[in-house]
Order: structure tokens, then sequence, then C-alpha cells
């Protein structure tokens, strides 16, 4: 039995709403950018609509995505992690955001918690062991939070914290700072949660490392990108 199309109710064709997300999560502009940028492609459609396609395709797409690259990447990606904590302001209130990144610099998962406790910690390390396996290496700052939850789980002996270590971690929020300020901040926490897991997976599918590729692999592997973008969730 054929897998039903998303789009199967939709007027507006699959690539122009997988342009419209695209340009939203990935790029830091604001949904009446995106909208003004279609309109330049002869593409009319109001902001309130990419809102409502950024709501309804943007964790489906994200999900194939990191379905995908878990497949791909779960052997390499517990050799050693980085995991970082970064402040949020939600209506005036400091929330968490929690993010843990491989090697390379691939996001591995992003969580929101109200705390910085030993419970918060422990709870993203569970989500994130479960979806990737037990690491070989964890950088971490010297946030006790991380030790006292390690101890728990009884990976004390794998945590590493020192100086510049965890600089991989904290580059890795850098994207996510340029998109929070191009949205006026988040208002609430789910919102905050769900728009942080697809931006990483998008992130991810679309980071090359252009910095360690020549010009002629770096447009290869783009290209390569767009393409398995344009087919997500095809039928």
């Amino acid at each position: 039995m054929s897998k039903r199309s998303p789009f199967r109710y939709f007027k507006t064709s699959p690539e122009i709403i997988r342009l419209a997300v695209m340009m939203y999560v990935r790029f830091p502009l604001s949904l009446r950018n995106v909208e003004d940028l279609l309109h330049e492609r002869g593409i009319d459609v109001s902001h309130e609509t990419i809102r409502f396609w950024w709501n309804r395709f943007g964790p489906l797409f994200a999900s194939e995505i990191r379905k995908d690259r878990i497949n791909r990447t779960r052997s390499h990606s517990i050799w050693q992690w980085h995991l970082d904590e970064v402040f949020v302001k939600i209506n005036g209130e400091t929330h968490y955001l929690w993010r843990a990144v491989d090697h390379e610099g691939e996001v591995l998962e992003s969580f929101v918690t109200k705390r910085r406790d030993r419970k918060a910690a422990l709870k993203f390390l569970k989500k994130t062991m479960k979806r990737y396996g037990n690491p070989e290496v964890i950088v971490t700052d010297r946030l006790k939070s991380y030790g006292a939850a390690m101890k728990v789980i009884g990976n004390a002996r794998r945590q590493t914290t020192g100086r510049r270590l965890n600089n991989r971690a904290e580059n890795s929020h850098l994207p996510f700072r340029r998109r929070e300020r191009a949205m006026l901040r988040f208002r609430r926490l789910q919102s905050l949660q769900k728009f942080v897991a697809v931006h990483s997976s998008i992130y991810n599918h679309f980071n090359q490392e252009r910095h360690l590729n020549s010009r002629t692999n770096f447009k290869l592997k783009r290209t390569a990108a767009l393409a398995e973008w344009r087919d997500l969730c095809s039928a």
C-alpha cells in the first residue's frame, strides 16, 4: 500500500511549500520576508499561510531528515559528544536550551527546560542516549548538573571538562541566536521546543562544512542536499 501524500488536500504545489518552509527555517527571515521573496518569484501567498505551512510541514520534514541521518550516522556519532546550554527568554522568564553536538558539528538533540538542575540534565541525557546510544566521551562545561546526572547514568568516567574544549557546542548555538533575533524571541515554551527541533534537523541537512571542502565538492554536496529536500514527504 502506497504512502498517502501529506499534500493531498492542498491546492499549492509541494515544491512551493517546501521552498517556503526551507526559506523560513534555514535562513534568518521573518514570515513577511518570506512572503516578499515569494512574491518576487510570482507566488502570491500571505505570511499567515506560510506560518500554517511551517507549523504543518516543518515537523514532518524534520522527522524524515532525522530518521535518515540517524540510520547513517549512529555508528560514528557515539564517539564524542559536546553538551552545552544557553539562556533563552520567553515572555521575560529565563529558560534553558540544552544542545548535544557530535565531534563533526552535527546537532544531535535540542531540548528546552525551565530549570538547569540535575533533573533537567538527566532528562536531556536520557533522551539523547535513547536515540543515539552511549558515547565514548562527553565534553561539557563545569556545570555541576552534568556530573550529578552522569553519576546516575554511570557515565561519570566519560565526562571531560576544560577550557575551550567545548567550543564546538558553543558555536552550534550561533545559527539559533540569529533566528531568535529575526523572530523577536519566542512567546511559548512549546513553540520554542518545536522550532529548535525542526531548525536543528534542517541545519544538519544543509550544513556541508564549507571550510573543509573544495569548491567542487561543496557544490556537489549542496546540489545533493537540495535534491533530497525536494523529495521529502513525496508519495
